[in-house]
């Protein structure tokens, strides 16, 4: 018997989600042929800026399930503190760059 697959808090978004992670694979090997076809290097880089921009979307929708559904759970159970932390550490590795 296999375990029921959990409800995370991108659920109710994950097509969504998923949709936009294809764009941004498609984008990806976009990028590679332009640098294969040794495009100018202000377009290649126009190009990776909009990739980080479309990241950025879905790691906000992502942040905002998890703070609507799981750090909700995390409170009811008792571990609103430990939730917070973990969230504000994911909030921090993000918005290191370069």
């Amino acid at each position: 018997m296999t375990a029921p697959t959990p409800i995370r808090g991108y659920t109710a978004s994950k097509d969504e989600l998923l949709t936009r992670l294809r764009r941004v694979e498609g984008q990806v090997r976009g990028i590679e042929k332009m640098v294969d076809e040794d495009r100018y290097c202000i377009d290649v880089l126009t190009q990776i800026s909009a990739i980080q921009a479309a990241l950025d979307k879905v790691a906000l929708g992502l942040l905002d399930g998890h703070a609507r559904h799981c750090m909700h759970e995390g409170a009811a159970e008792g571990r609103a503190d430990e939730m917070a932390t973990e969230m504000m550490a994911a909030v921090g590795r993000l918005m290191k760059r370069g």
